[in-house]
């Protein structure tokens, strides 16, 4: 597989700092075993994330010098508000600082205590905002997605039969909301299908709830179903977006994906304004006032900027290509990934990678601690370190897959930077049987994966 050809020149470099494995060692060690806490200039190819990591055009850097940071009233508001009505169809907005932001805004204004929040898959700070309000968050993931393997177009959508079984029953009353996340991040970066997303508004507008959308990769989204399902080879990328959001009475968004800024995000509504005013006002209290919400007018100029320019075809086609090459380069070297590869990361299945590291010792997160140590590179662990304790229990929760996400930011690397992370597992995959598992030494009891200390039962693994 070759990789695809840039569609943009490069303006501006920032240097990479080359680091020797003694230092990977030390820092990885120092970080107490946990690459969130790895110091970015210790690290050579950054694949933590692609949230807020991606490198912005020429035209959003010229249009941060429009920014109007009038307190109220502002017009980079008003240019934010007419793009979101017009790329995604909704008229009512709230902004806030980030994805994070739009969720304490949203989960704040509606969940109760014991309701549960039915989903495709939850990602972290999904569950964790709705847990925080002794919510119950519920994953209904296709069986399909539980299979590495399988190579089936929509990975990522929500079972709907057991979505009928749970709106039917006995805690059917306990459900306000019904929740898609598209791509689905938890589940391996996969598409949802336009038939699923229609499927699932119909099933819970006759039970009288509502549809949210969590669309931090909508244009992902539109790209596969463009590309996969039936009746839309030839239909316009903005024309399936606004199919995809037809049915939401609500959607949430991390502008720091698919609007390619650095910070940002929002709670768009429909024609309920009533249901807009309950989440404006917590916006003012938790955000700011109306026309910023927690952000400057320059970054709203540069989301309304990236908000179009992420559905233009040469950077999707892009987009996807450099991400699919990433996946062909660790299978290449030796690694099971989540098939077919996403659309912002390749999701690597550790449980089949080490399947001697059982899941009580993190294998996810030993395979992470490797691909750092053997070639700087640092990806993030969608595993049972991430998926925390059981707030009734406080028992570790083992997720069904055990999974390594190495995300691709937008526009940043270059395909032979990208190539490092083959050589890293291949180097890792060449011994294997060596790699051992991780205790748990200190966690904090919400989203732990961020600050936790771990040690690992290799003790070989620590510097001298």
């Amino acid at each position: 597989m070759r990789a695809p050809r840039e569609p943009f020149r490069i303006k501006m470099v920032e240097p990479v700092r080359l680091t020797t494995r003694a230092e990977r060692e030390e820092a990885l060690a120092r970080a107490g075993w946990n690459l969130f806490q790895v110091a970015a200039r210790d690290v050579e190819l950054d694949l933590l994330t692609d949230s807020g990591t991606g490198a912005m055009s020429q035209t959003q850097w010229a249009a941060l010098m429009l920014g109007d940071e009038s307190y109220a009233g502002s017009q980079s508001f008003e240019r934010f508000r007419e793009t979101v009505k017009d790329v995604l169809g909704f008229p009512f907005v709230v902004p806030a600082h980030q994805g994070r932001g739009a969720e304490g805004v949203f989960f704040g204004a509606v969940i109760d205590p014991g309701e549960i929040v039915p989903s495709n898959a939850h990602f972290d700070t999904t569950r964790a905002h709705i847990e925080i309000r002794g919510g119950v968050a519920l994953d209904l993931p296709v069986p399909e997605a539980l299979d590495p393997a399988l190579d089936a177009p929509f990975k990522g959508n929500m079972d709907v039969e057991r979505l009928v079984e749970l709106l039917d029953g006995e805690d059917g009353d306990t459900v306000s909301i019904v929740m898609l996340t598209i791509t689905n991040n938890a589940g391996g970066g996969q598409p949802v299908s336009l038939a699923n997303i229609r499927e699932v508004a119909a099933v819970t507008r006759e039970r009288g709830k509502k549809l949210v959308l969590d669309i931090a990769r909508f244009a992902e989204n539109a790209w596969f179903v463009r590309e996969r399902e039936a009746g839309y080879g030839k239909t316009p990328l903005g024309e399936i977006v606004h199919e995809m959001m037809a049915d939401a009475d609500a959607v949430l968004m991390s502008a720091k994906k698919d609007a390619i800024a650095n910070i940002g995000g929002f709670v768009a509504v429909g024609e309920d304004e009533e249901f807009f005013h309950r989440l404006q006002a917590r916006g003012v209290v938790s955000e700011g006032f109306p026309t910023y919400g927690g952000l400057a007018g320059r970054d709203l100029e540069v989301i309304a900027v990236g908000l179009r320019e992420v559905l233009e075809e040469s950077y999707l086609r892009y987009r996807i290509q450099q991400v699919a090459y990433v996946g062909h380069l660790l299978v290449e070297a030796g690694a099971s990934v989540v098939e077919p590869v996403g659309g912002h990361a390749v999701y690597v299945d550790a449980g089949a990678t080490v399947p001697h590291i059982p899941a009580e010792q993190f294998p996810g997160w030993a395979l992470a601690c490797s691909l750092y140590l053997a070639g700087g590179v640092r990806g993030a662990e969608i595993g049972s370190v991430m998926a925390g304790r059981d707030p009734l229990t406080g028992e570790n929760r083992h997720p069904p897959l055990e999974l390594v996400r190495l995300a691709v930011p937008r526009r940043v690397y270059t395909s032979r930077q990208l190539e490092q992370a083959g050589d890293a597992m291949a180097a890792t995959l060449a011994d294997a049987e060596s790699l051992g598992g991780f205790e748990m030494v200190e966690e904090a009891p919400v989203l732990r994966h961020f600050t936790a200390k771990l040690a690992p039962l290799d003790k070989r693994l620590t510097p001298a």
